[in-house]
């Protein structure tokens, strides 16, 4: 089946059992997206699924075909952040960071959704994200100045 993935065709062959994060991570190499609970529970294989935040853990690929997946890896580049990311390093919106890829993509889908929302909105949307080391401040802070950030005129 042809996957797009972060812009880019790929074919792969997968057994109809598979979830897209297992693809992801073994197939095609993309490591940032986690595997952790394997139940939805946590959010750390989070993705964007033709812009609609998925657990990973929880679709299978054969469900994916001709979607626009976008990773971690498809938002940013080290020397070029996403708005997002800058703002997560920028409020120390990450401890140990396994669970910031889907943290960051979760948060790119809820402002893509409500452009300017409220701290309520960011903690509602974000709530199926777990951070272990308890991040949950600074990262409420960094969404909400990510879209702020998308408010202002570019110079």
């Amino acid at each position: 089946m042809r996957l797009i993935v972060n812009g880019a065709n790929h074919e792969v062959t997968a057994p109809a059992h598979e979830t897209l994060v297992t693809t992801l991570r073994e197939r095609l190499h993309l490591t940032g997206t986690k595997l952790v609970c394997g139940r939805g529970e946590c959010g750390a294989c989070t993705v964007l699924l033709d812009g609609v935040s998925v657990y990973s853990c929880l679709t299978l690929t054969a469900a994916c075909g001709e979607q626009a997946i976008t990773t971690i890896e498809g938002i940013g580049r080290a020397d070029d952040l996403h708005q997002v990311q800058a703002a997560f390093v920028e409020h120390d919106a990450l401890q140990c960071g396994y669970c910031t890829p889907g943290q960051i993509l979760a948060a790119v889908a809820l402002l893509d959704e409500i452009g300017n929302p409220t701290e309520a909105d960011v903690v509602r949307g974000m709530s199926g994200n777990l951070c272990r080391c308890g991040a949950y401040p600074n990262i409420v802070r960094a969404v909400l100045s990510a879209a702020e950030s998308r408010e202002r005129p570019s110079a």
